[in-house]
């Protein structure tokens, strides 16, 4: 007598186990750290579940400041995309937004505009 184990049915409890185990998919997180003479900076931005956790861990300014742009600007200088918010979160500090999917998160201890690479933005008169 042959005992089969059936494979298909623990498989399908994998996603099951690992979300009792605290465990989820389609999690991202966006690490920025900066320690040199002149500045510190200590970022780490978690998208999980349609809900985007902003925590400045270090500020040499006491600010994390953030510019989030969309996605499909891949980082690239010449997007001429808007960005999808600006704002600021003490040191120490977390924010959350919820349903804030599908961005690129630039952030510095300045408050300065930059744009999509992350990069100072250049003054152009118009």
């Amino acid at each position: 007598m042959t005992t089969r184990f059936s494979h298909p049915r623990f498989f399908v409890l994998l996603p099951f186990l690992a979300m009792l185990s605290g465990c989820s998919a389609g999690v991202t997180t966006f690490t920025s750290e900066v320690d040199s003479d002149v500045e510190t900076l200590s970022s780490r931005v978690r998208v999980q579940d349609g809900a985007s956790r902003f925590e400045c861990r270090a500020s040499s300014s006491g600010q994390c400041h953030y510019t989030l742009y969309p996605s499909a600007c891949n980082g690239k200088a010449d997007c001429e995309l808007a960005p999808l918010q600006r704002f600021a979160v003490a040191r120490g500090e977390s924010r959350q937004i919820d349903g804030l999917v599908d961005f690129r998160p630039c952030v510095s201890t300045r408050d300065a505009k930059v744009g999509a690479d992350c990069q100072p933005a250049a003054s152009v008169a118009r």
